[in-house]
């Protein structure tokens, strides 16, 4: 058995490392109280229906310049039983010790995967995530059956489970791609019951770089916390050479997996995928000023009055701004400016015949949202300007 695992490793490993891409360093600022951390809390490995050896996606993790990941393995499916024994902290073992030392953490989770309601899920920090009951499956071996008749007790107890090794639960890509016809509403009368006994906490908003607008809904009606992943199951280099990891980013008191945990359950995160970033306002405000600094200062250019307004991004995420002043601004039609990364751009005002103590610049971030209707709406105030 050990002599299969060994040469499935190698031979997984191996292939994908030819593309593996160089290390990319993405510059995301903390917030006031808090520090940052990126992270990614849903992906799979050969150890349930993933395609690559756990120490790989700790690489994958180094190079994408993570601070935490998850692997979820599918407690309900064997991609390979015949080659592998099933052990489903068999994975997080192997990527914890990959990890050690290399400041990066590896949180343990597993995935309840049936397909009715309540669908799949994520519980993370667990202890023992071969303890998780799988009753409601007939076949787990290279295929997923399950039992034609299942009882509610049955789908109950991996969630009840998770409850008593005191893990976070999310719910992952609610979707009409395979749900149950019987019922349409996503959020079913078995989430409820979640929610009601404090199991469920937190709801997946973008899987592998796509946006959910229902799951968002989701998250601002049941007060869920926001979660952005890959969901990969196999090398995840060629699907964002070109741009970055899709990342949740975690703000948190101490670097630690207990901080995470904690930051987790008081729902600060923001998700970061593509150029977008969704959070609540609270903490998008907070990273966008964190992100962005803005100057002002009175100038006179050929006996014209103006003020110009200096706006630098330190950060890596690029921002579509709308701006709005009492005063005209020169040059930017309806006040659109985009900045980015690493960006630092100067914004006129003009016709300012008297020059105020004081000013605001109002600002519409157009890439952050901060509902699924809202994009984050903030202002800078100068004064002193004389």
């Amino acid at each position: 058995m050990k002599k299969y695992i060994i040469i499935l490793s190698m031979v997984l490993y191996g292939t994908v490392d030819n593309t593996f891409g160089q290390h990319r360093e993405i510059i995301v600022p903390d917030i006031p109280g808090y520090q940052t951390l990126k992270g990614d809390f849903h992906m799979h490995t050969v150890f349930s229906d993933g395609h690559v050896w756990p120490t790989f996606r700790v690489k994958e993790a180094l190079r994408d310049d993570m601070d935490v990941i998850a692997i979820t393995e599918h407690m309900d499916y064997e991609g390979f039983p015949d080659e592998i024994e099933r052990d489903y902290n068999k994975s997080y073992e192997i990527a914890a010790a990959a990890a050690k030392d290399k400041g990066i953490m590896v949180i343990k989770g597993v995935e309840i995967s049936p397909r009715v309601p309540p669908y799949h899920h994520n519980a993370i920090f667990l202890d023992d995530a071969n303890s998780f009951p799988i009753d409601y499956m007939e076949n787990t071996h290279k295929k997923f059956v399950m039992k034609d008749s299942i009882s509610r007790e049955a789908l109950m107890a991996p969630f009840l489970e998770a409850q008593r090794q005191g893990a976070f639960v999310s719910y992952n890509h609610p979707s009409y791609s395979w749900w149950d016809r019987k019922d349409t509403v996503l959020f079913t009368d078995f989430h409820q019951e979640l929610l009601e006994k404090g199991i469920l906490g937190g709801v997946e908003v973008v899987n592998s770089g796509r946006y959910n607008i229902i799951a968002h809904r989701m998250a601002m009606k049941y007060n869920l916390t926001m979660l952005c992943n890959t969901d990969e199951h196999y090398d995840m280099y060629p699907r964002y050479a070109d741009s970055h990891r899709p990342m949740t980013l975690v703000f948190v008191e101490e670097k630690t997996p207990e901080g995470v945990e904690e930051a987790m359950r008081a729902k600060r995160t923001a998700l970061y995928f593509g150029d977008y970033v969704v959070a609540r306002k609270s903490e998008a405000e907070a990273l966008f000023k964190a992100a962005v600094q803005v100057d002002a200062a009175r100038k006179d250019r050929n006996d014209e009055p103006i003020i110009v307004v200096t706006v630098k991004n330190t950060s890596d995420i690029p921002f579509r701004l709308q701006l709005k002043s009492r005063y005209d601004i020169e040059s930017l039609p309806m006040g659109q400016l985009q900045l980015g990364a690493q960006e630092e751009k100067e914004v006129v005002l003009k016709a300012v015949w008297k020059t105020p103590q004081e000013t605001t610049l109002a600002v519409t971030v157009e890439n952050m949202l901060v509902t699924p209707d809202e994009a984050l709406e903030t202002q800078f105030r100068f004064s002193e300007l004389e």
